[in-house]
């Protein structure tokens, strides 16, 4: 490979990446802020939670594939630098994103396939303890989310 076709694959992988986060970020901002404090305050835990698993039941498959790309490009960056080359940032990038997908597949494999079962046998104080257990797991990859993007920035 030439120098150019280098830098450009690089470029590539690096907008995949930022793609990525953006797509799982955005998702989580708007659960958050958004979507879970007005069906909390307009809809009864009959209507609110069969909502919020419908729209967690669209968004994680591309949570999934976000981890897939994350990994897939994070990994290839890392190799092509290597990882005696990268920075400090990167490798706190690392490991908190392979926290972060041990989080999400906790929430999806635990809490999230227990609410879709509380749904189904209209548990709904069960489905609202696995929706509370859910905002909680979403607000630590939240807050991890913004550590590893500060991480990447300001250690080098």
């Amino acid at each position: 490979m030439t120098s150019e076709s280098n830098f450009m694959t690089t470029i590539f992988f690096k907008f995949l990446h930022l793609a990525a986060a953006i797509v799982w970020i955005g998702g989580m901002a708007f659960m958050l802020w958004f979507l879970r404090p007005v069906a909390t305050t307009q809809l009864q835990a009959a209507q609110r939670a069969p909502l919020m698993a419908g729209v967690m039941g669209r968004f994680f498959p591309a949570v999934w594939l976000c981890i897939a790309l994350l990994m897939g490009t994070g990994t290839l960056m890392l190799l092509t630098l290597g990882m005696k080359s990268a920075p400090l940032g990167w490798h706190l990038m690392l490991g908190i994103g392979l926290l972060m997908f041990a989080v999400f597949g906790h929430l999806y494999f635990g809490p999230f396939k227990h609410l879709k079962r509380a749904i189904t046998v209209t548990d709904w104080p069960e489905a609202g303890r696995r929706l509370g257990q859910i905002q909680g797991l979403v607000k630590l990859n939240f807050v991890l989310s913004w550590l590893a993007i500060a991480a990447v920035f300001f250690l080098h």
